[in-house]
């Protein structure tokens, strides 16, 4: 993928970028230090960096854990965003995040679960204690990388970022602009560097700051950012901007 423009538009900070990838929860793999990749049952990042995950009691790095109280041992978490449309090269970013992972046990763990269950209900919750085993991942550095470049970060920056106020509602809002408003994404195509506008454009992201466009071409993919007037916070006010880039003469007041 490749940046087209000369002058880079506003995008969300760093700790941003991660906060909302973290907040998206997509496919994960665990990489413990001593073992192979896998993937967990489930996964939560905390404001704080903090991780819950769940791995089956039978999962050799819960034996590992379980072989002295307390055993901690060095993992690297790998969350992928993906794009919510299907295209040729899904992932849009990554998030890592590396620190000291241990097994949780009763009381502590059912609380564990619990904490998660009061914002992100989910049914494999249940299975704590009865097939899966909590293990809680303690951040000690983060690093995330998308189409905007690489940064590492401090568990303290991602703690005081906030994710992106659309995060929720992005996958929903693009697939309805891909298969419901085609038409929509050909006047967004305007904004693009001339030698892209023959490509397959797709809409790839969605932030306060912009849309972003994916342009496949035969041999390569080109991530173009189409940045707003100004940051946006509500639906209104993303309606205004995504008209104002149309050049819908019918804007909405704001």
């Amino acid at each position: 993928m490749s940046d087209t423009e000369t002058r880079r538009p506003p995008a969300p900070h760093p700790a941003e970028r991660a906060r909302t990838i973290a907040a998206r929860s997509g496919p994960a793999a665990l990489l413990p230090q001593s073992g192979t990749r896998t993937s967990p049952l489930l996964h939560h990042v905390h404001p704080c960096g903090t991780t819950l995950l769940l791995l089956p009691d039978e999962h050799p790095l819960v034996a590992a854990l379980w072989q002295e109280p307390h055993a901690e041992a060095t993992a690297m978490l790998e969350i992928a965003d993906q794009a919510p449309v299907p295209l040729r090269e899904p992932t849009r970013g990554l998030l890592w995040i590396t620190g000291w992972i241990q097994a949780l046990d009763g009381d502590e763990a059912r609380r564990a679960a619990l904490a998660v269950a009061d914002v992100r209900p989910d049914p494999r919750l249940l299975d704590v204690g009865h097939g899966a085993t909590a293990l809680r991942l303690n951040p000690a550095s983060l690093v995330v990388a998308d189409a905007e470049g690489t940064c590492s970060l401090r568990p303290e920056q991602f703690a005081e970022a906030a994710p992106d106020p659309f995060c929720r509602n992005e996958d929903h809002w693009l697939r309805h602009l891909e298969i419901a408003h085609s038409d929509v994404v050909g006047l967004l195509a305007r904004h693009l560097p001339e030698e892209l506008r023959g490509g397959n454009v797709r809409p790839l992201g969605l932030d306060r700051f912009g849309l972003r466009l994916r342009v496949e071409t035969l041999d390569q993919d080109h991530d173009v950012r189409i940045a707003f007037s100004r940051p946006v916070g509500t639906p209104q006010e993303l309606a205004g901007e995504l008209r104002r880039l149309m050049g819908c003469p019918f804007l909405t007041q704001r």
